[in-house]
């Protein structure tokens, strides 16, 4: 190795699955390598020094998907002496040593609860020419004090808390991510500061339980105390949470949603089933009545408000009566968009044992017809606001058309997906900036507004995109007391975020 390239930074790349946790736990990933001194191999580099898995493991195919992916790295590694390869996240806290067993060129496997160890592991792991396994059975630390490399100049992930008290039969989460540990209320506050310090204009906050967010320091009001709070931070335009648990919403949250100008009103809140005895057997402490009750308080509030959920077809025992009532609740909330998943096994979980599982042409024809019963209702929504004016949040990578039709995108205020025609204005409005414009065709997914906005505002965030700026931020100390091992637990196939 010469000189030059002996004392140039070592090169990294984080490669995520699953849900918005994740999303933001790579954030940190990223954020600890480059206070190590790593640098962000560009997205064409095919060789980086360190590449990182970020791995989930709430779907069937988790496993298959992960070891595939380290079997082709395995010749680029061989070509490349001195890369290393490391696997963290659900499937790394699941299957320990397995991976190594099963991917022996894999040099450091670290789990949901030592985030904070990948560096001094990379290093060890490096030092001893040897693999590291490092699991632990509880936090480390808690992840908001982990330097940050946020991905985004005008949004953020803030978490509140992590792990889940829940005992879903589906759901594999409480045992990866561990009971659920909240953070104090001026903590959270301060992390928002500090993003919207750097330009940032919205946050989504970020918990396996929105609703349950207090539960550990005794206050079941807290979450709406919260939200209300985010709307005292001048400069933050948009507050999102996700996701909440049916059988913890509070008619305070609704208030706190309908009252604080800066909270949107789109509320993704996971279904899964609109039987109630699918629900009993999921061990989901709601009925169809209250799921629908909470929708039904919702809309009296916010008319406008979108709301968004997660089904899953086909559980064990599930009838054509259940998949029917499914319909009917679907039919009922008419939601904006819906994330729909078949049902898939997980061992470890109480459902993977249950009687009656279902053949797979039955769960892919109730899912054909969900998917078509859902979209023929989310663009019925979206065409009525054909005609009407949104403030779109303009974005990066939302419209994977926008070269080709030569229209950019964002998000509306209630998180709809938005194409939308620069007119005039191509050129000068960048990620992160604001605009209003019309809206002038609908389709199931999303939005068009195909005539020349009618306002663009230049914004902070805007100006760090344009400089090429990404939000960093340190890390905010808790002081958190050390957390118990998390009691065994259940298996998902959602995103382990939607609870």
């Amino acid at each position: 190795m010469t000189t030059a390239a002996a004392s140039s930074p070592r090169t990294y790349q984080v490669r995520t699955y699953g849900c918005q946790m994740n999303v933001h736990d790579s954030e940190r990933i990223s954020g600890l390598l480059e206070q190590a001194g790593y640098v962000r191999a560009a997205e064409a580099d095919d060789n980086p020094d360190v590449v990182v898995f970020n791995t989930c493991a709430v779907r069937e195919n988790a496993d298959n998907r992960l070891y595939g992916n380290l079997g082709h790295l395995r010749p680029v590694k061989d070509r490349h002496p001195g890369m290393q390869i490391a696997v963290g996240g659900c499937l790394a806290q699941k299957d320990r040593g397995e991976i190594v067993r099963r991917a022996p060129w894999v040099d450091v496997v670290f789990g949901t609860h030592n985030i904070g160890s990948l560096p001094v592991l990379l290093e060890r792991a490096r030092h001893n020419a040897a693999a590291e396994v490092e699991i632990l059975e509880s936090l480390d630390v808690f992840p908001s004090t982990l330097p940050t490399r946020r991905e985004s100049t005008y949004a953020g992930w803030v978490s509140i808390s992590v792990g889940c008290n829940n005992t879903c039969t589906f759901c594999i989460v409480p045992s990866l991510r561990g009971k659920e540990k909240d953070r104090r209320p001026g903590d959270i506050l301060s992390e928002v500061r500090a993003l919207v310090d750097e330009g940032v204009l919205e946050v989504t906050l970020l918990g396996q339980n929105v609703n349950s967010y207090g539960v550990e320091f005794g206050d079941r009001l807290a979450f709406g105390k919260l939200l209300r709070a985010c709307g005292d931070i001048d400069g933050l335009e948009r507050v999102r949470f996700t996701s909440p648990h049916p059988k913890d919403f509070t008619d305070d949250v609704i208030a706190a949603m309908a009252e604080t100008p800066n909270v949107c009103h789109s509320l993704h809140m996971p279904l899964q089933s609109g039987s109630d005895d699918v629900l009993r057997a999921m061990r989901r402490s709601y009925r169809a009545e209250r799921y629908l009750g909470i929708i039904s308080k919702v809309r009296a509030a916010m008319p406008d408000a979108a709301i968004t959920t997660d089904i899953i077809v086909g559980f064990p025992g599930e009838t054509d009566a259940d998949f029917e009532r499914t319909l009917d609740v679907v039919r009922e909330a008419r939601f904006s968009s819906a994330f729909t998943f078949q049902y898939s096994k997980r061992p470890g979980t109480p459902a993977a044992t249950m009687d009656g599982q279902l053949p797979k042409q039955v769960v892919q024809e109730r899912y054909e017809r969900l998917i078509a019963c859902v979209e023929e209702i989310t663009w019925a929504e979206n065409k009525k606001l054909v005609g009407e004016t949104v403030e779109v949040l303009v974005a990066v990578g939302e419209g994977r058309k926008d070269e080709r039709t030569g229209r950019m995108s964002g998000r509306a205020r209630d998180g709809r997906l938005v194409h939308f025609d620069a007119g005039s204005l191509a050129g000068r409005i960048r990620p992160g900036d604001i605009v209003h414009t019309t809206v002038t065709y609908a389709a199931p997914h999303h939005l068009n507004a195909d005539g020349e906005p009618l306002s663009h505002r230049r914004t902070r965030a805007g100006d760090a995109a344009e400089a090429g700026r990404s939000p960093r931020t340190p890390g905010v100390l808790l002081g958190l007391p050390t957390i118990g091992a998390p009691a065994a637990a259940p298996a998902s196939t959602t995103g382990c975020a939607a609870h």
